[in-house]
């Protein structure tokens, strides 16, 4: 039975892990702990890391960024983010972010309405499952059910402009 800080206190320790091939997910604060508010997640993110580019059809997201630096491109605004600062992205319109720098960076992400942390699970699955890179077919049967379209054109300019690898390829 949850006692009474287990169910309203999140540890910094707390939380099951997946790994995306260069950036990782970890739980913090489940759907159901919020009556299916939202939804957060942290992202460590590995250093020269791209996080493909996106658009999320059904969800908005909201993230802090705890440690490092990261660039972010929501639509055609292009910025850099650090400790302590806030990057809203809305639904309906393309997003990427990375890891610019040599070391490790990590945000925390929340998600609204939830339902995009069982793509996260899913996905870690898919990456255990295809042994350590997912099979695109499901990966793209995946974005399909989440209404997650992927943003490919964006990739060589930003890989190349910030000397980044994309996760899943590292």
């Amino acid at each position: 039975m949850a006692t009474m800080v287990d169910r309203y206190v999140v540890r910094a320790g707390d939380g099951t892990q997946t790994h995306l091939g260069g950036m990782g997910v970890t739980f913090k604060v489940p759907a159901a702990m919020t009556g299916g508010a939202l939804a957060i997640v942290e992202h460590p993110v590995q250093p020269r890391a791209l996080v493909p580019p996106h658009t999320h059809h059904r969800e908005d997201e909201l993230s802090f960024v705890v440690e490092g630096t990261f660039g972010v491109r929501i639509g055609d605004d292009e910025f850099e983010v650090g400790p302590g600062d806030y990057v809203y992205k809305p639904r309906g319109i393309p997003h990427a972010f990375w890891n610019p720098t040599d070391g490790m960076s990590r945000l925390v992400e929340l998600l609204f309405p939830p339902d995009f942390e069982r793509f996260f699970a899913q996905l870690g699955q898919a990456y255990v499952d295809g042994g350590g890179a997912p099979d695109p077919e499901r990966l793209m049967a995946l974005a399909r059910d989440y209404e997650l379209d992927f943003l490919m054109d964006w990739v060589p300019d930003l890989a190349a402009r910030h000397g980044l690898t994309l996760i899943g390829q590292r």
